[in-house]
């Protein structure tokens, strides 16, 4: 699910061709579901969000942050 927040210009630098050349190659679940008018784009966006939670997590975010185990206690 998109996170709706711009990826950093960091995060989109992190992003190589060769990682969306393989990401747009769409899964079977994903050809099922409509496929993507631009899978090159798609898979660019993906890859540019999952590496701006990588470089920025938001602790705020169940799939952005990290605890540590003394925040558990």
């Amino acid at each position: 699910m998109p996170s709706m927040k711009e990826p950093s210009p960091e995060a989109h630098d992190n992003v190589t061709e060769e990682n969306v050349e393989t990401r747009a190659q769409l899964l079977p679940e994903e050809d099922a579901a409509g496929g993507s008018d631009d899978p090159e784009l798609q898979a660019e966006m993906i890859l540019a969000e999952s590496e701006e939670r990588t470089l920025h997590p938001d602790s705020d975010d169940a799939s952005g942050g990290h605890r540590q185990s003394e925040d558990t206690v």
